[in-house]
């Protein structure tokens, strides 16, 4: 009975000490061997997989991450290596982004050390972060003074809207930010490489404060909008292309959970529940976070849950990772081991894709409603 026992369980669980000379990936390989250590090690050979595989990539990132620079440390190196295709963050993530090239003042604090002295002194707090409030309102005059630029002016999506900012901030940030490396900037950077930043819920930010000021202020004569539907659709048909094109794969990032996670998911449903059309859901899928499963949130939600949502295929359930952990303890770990791969890969620069991608899904629609009419 002990050989047929062995087909429950996975390998001998043995390790080496530690020399100090190990690759990331190495030392992921050596140490990282049970309980939480396990599973992010696992999430680094999935995410390795996706990559060699040539999967097209949807990384999500909510909480207050551009505060503490991680775009700069983490998201911008993938950008750069192609390792990401698609980012869908808060529209707070986005604002700090623009807030550290007015102003890069921003330091560590004692998150005990008390909020009404803070609140005093004039400084705002993140955790143990904290800046000058003041610039919140030099962050709030610079969204004003790049959306009042004519090519603003009318609906858009998302991802066209943030590819405008990054677009303005590239040409003419030299000249404004006296101190700022353009380099640095999630924005800038995504411009660059022609990657869509969709956002679930823009109103929810300081961005969006301003525009609303703006629109009772400036009345008819202010014409931009976000158009929802649209960019719904536009989320979807880059999930469309994706299992249509290059290695026909699509496969998922989620750092942390939040509107940024979900509204990445919801491709897949309004693709089969609404549209009537199967793309077959992710197929791979990694996340970081420190939510409990068992609240019944989104956040928290399992790769296998979201498959009885038709959000991920019956493969992505035997080839997922939850990592319960905090994203800023452990994702460095992976980046560093990928970098240190360097596995080749090309960028997909999908906003050149844009009008492909649309034409795509909605020749698929039309045939799909006639199919359904002739029936």
């Amino acid at each position: 009975m002990r050989h047929l026992s062995k087909r429950l369980v996975g390998r001998r669980i043995t390790s080496e000490p530690i020399k100090g000379d190990e690759t990331t990936a190495e030392l992921l390989e050596k140490a990282f061997t049970g309980y939480v250590g396990r599973e992010l090690r696992n999430a680094y050979r999935i995410i390795k997989r996706m990559l060699e595989e040539d999967h097209t990539i949807v990384l999500t990132m909510s909480g207050a991450m551009t505060p503490i620079d991680f775009a700069v440390s983490c998201i911008i190196p993938l950008i750069k290596a192609g390792y990401i295709d698609i980012l869908t963050t808060t529209s707070a993530n986005l604002y700090h982004d623009l807030q550290r090239l007015e102003s890069d003042d921003w330091f560590e604090v004692d998150p005990n050390q008390g909020d009404i002295k803070l609140r005093a002194a004039g400084w705002t707090r993140i955790y143990d972060t904290a800046f000058p409030d003041t610039d919140l309102w030099t962050a709030d005059r610079l969204v004003v003074d790049l959306v009042k630029r004519p090519d603003f002016n009318r609906s858009m999506t998302t991802t066209q809207f943030h590819y405008l900012l990054g677009k303005h901030l590239a040409r003419f940030g030299k000249r404004r930010f006296k101190r700022a490396d353009l380099n640095r900037s999630l924005l800038v950077c995504a411009y660059r490489h022609k990657l869509p930043i969709f956002c679930g819920a823009p109103q929810d930010g300081s961005i969006f404060l301003n525009l609303a000021f703006m629109k009772r202020k400036l009345g008819h004569r202010y014409k931009f909008s976000i158009d929802l539907e649209e960019d719904i659709h536009e989320f979807a048909a880059y999930h469309y292309l994706a299992k249509n094109k290059w290695s026909r794969k699509l496969s998922i990032i989620i750092l942390g959970g939040g509107v940024p996670k979900n509204y990445s998911l919801q491709p897949e449903p309004y693709l089969s529940q609404i549209c009537g059309i199967d793309a077959g859901g992710y197929d791979m899928d990694v996340q970081i976070c420190d939510a409990h499963i068992q609240n019944g949130a989104l956040s928290s939600c399992t790769a296998s849950e979201a498959h009885t949502w038709g959000k991920t295929s019956a493969e992505c359930v035997k080839k997922s990772q939850y990592v319960f952990a905090d994203v800023t303890a452990t994702f460095p770990f992976i980046v560093h081991a990928l970098l240190q791969e360097e596995i080749k890969r090309q960028p997909r620069n999908l906003l050149d894709y844009r009008e492909e991608a649309l034409t795509l899904l909605d020749k698929a629609l039309r045939k799909k409603r006639f199919t359904d009419y002739k029936k």
